[in-house]
């Protein structure tokens, strides 16, 4: 049976070694993003702030930003960061080519203006298809290709992973309790061999950091398949398939003097005061509504209220917190947090980065054990062949009386 297993292992694992070597390291990098761009882009994120100044309303720094992205390009979401001397930024709607193969060719149009809030400056209009952080973000999700074809292929490759984790337990697994220390421990000061060295290379690390690898990869697969998304939240509802809400729709006879954006800003600045930031997505149509998410913890992203607006009187809708959520919902709302380990702060991304880096180094350790038991088995068939050339040939004689004529011929 382990024969059995570790020929599934072997190809599984040569099938899709490249696709876990290059999510594994996309993801590394992309756990610790928000630290980073902290570190990164004080230039186009952080402010001065002026003597006695004011911020300018919502509404116009939305017409400074939709002027500065042009009339043909709608501004659809805004994020206004809680601390006072972040910019505010103001993302147009995206515009795709689906029949494109590749990322570069499918978002034509993709860019993210950076406002300061109380001159109403442009600091920066990014174009974000090149930006660093969401080229490592769609290298992550679907290695750079359009996302109809990376995304099934990234997922399959994340299946294929979860049973070489699986299977390789099973390999691992010590035939009685005295092969267990050379399972859990480095045996590297009893030996010189590389070979030895590289197994356990493979092994020991595999083996700790199995279970955070493990959901790591099925907290992927939430992103990659609907039928696996659904799935996990059927089974958190016990089976219960919760009835859908019915969507809002804002009353296009209703119009106020103040613009609506400035009121609903105000209410929730009002109403959420310890609110890191503010995620506002505008209309695209006549009936739609205004959508906000509010973020109420700096680490995590599950934890958020969300409001909607009439986006012609302002007039609040309707508020979803998180503890209203059933067990599916609130389970699909950690998701992000779960998968970066940012549920557990600090210290749940600093274990998700040393997961997804040995994660990373699986297929690779696993590639050098395959080839160099290939090159193994070559050099022996080389040997036999060689010594089975060298042998003299065994003349096997007859017991037949030979004729003199025969003798001398």
């Amino acid at each position: 049976m382990k024969k059995v297993i570790g020929i599934i292992h072997l190809w599984l694992g040569l099938a899709s070694g490249l696709v876990v070597f290059i999510v594994s390291i996309t993801g590394c990098i992309y756990v610790f993003e928000e630290e980073l761009k902290t570190f990164f882009y004080t230039d186009r994120e952080v402010v001065t702030i002026p003597d006695h100044a004011v911020k300018k309303s919502l509404s116009a720094l939305l017409a400074i930003a939709q002027k500065e992205s042009g009339q043909e390009h709608p501004v659809q979401n805004i994020e206004i960061p809680a601390a006072p001397d972040r910019t505010y930024i103001f993302r147009p709607a995206q515009i795709r080519n689906d029949k494109a193969y590749t990322h570069f060719g499918e978002i034509v149009y993709q860019r993210k203006l950076y406002l300061d809030p109380y001159t109403g400056e442009v600091v920066k209009n990014e174009n974000t298809t090149y930006e660093f952080f969401t080229v490592v973000l769609r290298l992550h999700r679907n290695l750079l290709l359009n996302r109809s074809i990376g995304t099934v292929i990234v997922g399959i490759s994340v299946i294929l992973f979860v049973i070489l984790l699986i299977t390789g337990i099973v390999l691992w697994w010590p035939k009685n309790k005295k092969g267990i220390k050379q399972r859990v421990s480095f045996a590297w000061k009893k030996t010189t061999r590389w070979k030895r060295k590289n197994y356990d290379l493979h092994a020991v690390p595999g083996f700790y950091s199995l279970f955070i690898v493990l959901i790591i990869a099925l907290t992927g697969l939430v992103w990659s398949f609907d039928w696996f998304d659904n799935t996990v939240q059927w089974i958190a509802n016990g089976g219960a398939k919760p009835a859908k809400a019915k969507p809002l729709v804002s009353d296009t006879t209703m119009l106020h003097s103040t613009a609506p954006i400035d009121r609903i800003y105000s209410t929730l600045a009002a109403s959420n005061q310890n609110a890191q930031s503010f995620n506002i997505n505008l209309p695209q149509k006549p009936k739609d509504v205004i959508s906000v998410s509010v973020r109420n913890h700096i680490h995590t992203r599950y934890n958020t209220a969300r409001y909607q607006f009439d986006q012609y009187s302002g007039k609040l809708l309707k508020i979803s917190l998180f503890d209203e959520k059933n067990n599916g919902e609130k389970l699909r709302a950690m998701n992000y947090d779960i998968h970066t380990g940012s549920v557990l702060g600090l210290t749940g991304k600093i274990l998700a980065f040393i997961a997804s880096l040995i994660s990373a180094s699986l297929p690779v350790t696993g590639f050098i054990i395959w080839y160099g038991r290939r090159k193994k088995d070559a050099n022996e068939k080389k040997a036999v062949d060689i010594k089975t050339t060298h042998v003299k040939p065994v003349v096997q004689r007859n017991n037949i009386r030979r004729s003199p004529i025969h003798t001398e011929n």
